[in-house]
């Protein structure tokens, strides 16, 4: 365990209260003591400390370690996963800092991005993500998680069975001004690279005539068990995907536009089968009970282990900055 003098640990759960939702053990919260404390040389030398700490709990938030913009949040992630990603096959809009830094996703400030593991909607995803605090809004903004350990035990056995028996159908239609658009998802202008893609990725796609100009579809995982620890973990964006998760104005508004079978994305059971409203009712409620709520200091790095721990945003006010890396 890390006892290094010059840091202070501690859980959230530890935390002064107005940090957190509730008592829930949150992430390993580590913070310097020291002005003069040097983040570079300490992540380094404590490299493997820091592994071992994120596979236990899932996360880590390092505080107060003299981070003062990207380009040395860029520094400290290289220094423990130097084999970032790029962010292919996109779900959300996103702007490149620099290298393989983006912003989180730039979503409007008025909406709640639901907590979810980073492309668990594919069969390629990255092992662990990192966030950085750049701005910290002056109301709200969180970066909520969720241990993904324990949403899988709360989900109800029967749902959990049928979901992992046949797994979760991501249908994308990609149609000029509405939503991402297939050149921004693939990073391409090229249709064959998109083509390359899908085959490689076991994504079905059809291109198409007028709107929308491509449909794919995918079957992908409902359950993972983490290639380390043994330990199952619920692993989808189900709840994010289907179509409810619109408000009903929005909803609506696509189908007049677009047609029920055109929506920009939904999701079903890998048999092709709608989802029943209240399994996914019951989804959102187990994330939302399992929901670790925590106020962004500047400065702030979190690690999280993108198979053990889910994440999303909160609403807010003001201006906010977080940088994101993947590995």
């Amino acid at each position: 365990m890390l006892s290094d003098s010059n840091i202070k640990s501690w859980f959230l759960k530890e935390e002064e209260r107005e940090l957190v939702t509730d008592l829930r053990t949150g992430p390993l919260v580590l913070e310097a003591q020291e002005k003069t404390f040097n983040p570079f040389e300490w992540v380094k030398e404590h490299k493997s400390s820091l592994e071992s700490c994120l596979l236990k709990y899932g996360g880590i938030l390092l505080r107060n370690f003299n981070i003062h913009s990207v380009t040395e949040f860029n520094r400290i992630v290289q220094n423990l996963s130097p084999d970032l990603l790029d962010y292919v096959y996109r779900s959300t809009p996103r702007t490149k800092l620099g290298g393989k830094i983006y912003t989180a996703t730039e979503y409007p400030a008025d909406r709640v991005i639901p907590l979810h593991n980073e492309n668990a909607y594919s069969k390629s995803w990255p092992q662990k993500i990192f966030f950085f605090s750049v701005i910290v809004a002056s109301e709200g903004g969180e970066t909520p998680i969720a241990d993904s350990r324990d949403v899988y035990k709360q989900i109800d056995p029967e749902i959990r069975s049928k979901f992992e028996k046949y797994g979760v159908m991501y249908t994308r239609n990609y149609s000029k001004g509405i939503d991402l658009s297939w050149q921004e998802v693939f990073q391409t202008e090229e249709k064959e690279e998109v083509n390359q893609y899908c085959k490689a990725h076991d994504i079905e796609f059809e291109w198409k005539k007028g709107a929308p100009e491509l449909t794919t579809r995918q079957t992908c995982q409902a359950i993972l068990v983490h290639p380390i620890s043994g330990e199952p973990v619920w692993f989808n964006q189900a709840h994010l995907f289907h179509v409810s998760s619109l408000d009903e104005e929005s909803h609506l508004s696509l189908i007049k536009e677009l047609g029920e079978d055109n929506i920009p994305r939904n999701a079903s059971y890998g048999n092709k089968e709608p989802f029943e409203a209240h399994v996914l009712d019951h989804i959102r409620d187990v994330y939302e009970k399992e929901k670790i709520k925590f106020k962004w200091h500047k400065g702030d790095i979190m690690i999280l282990d993108n198979i053990l721990m889910a994440h999303g945003r909160e609403t807010y006010k003001g201006e906010r900055k977080v940088a994101v890396a993947m590995a």
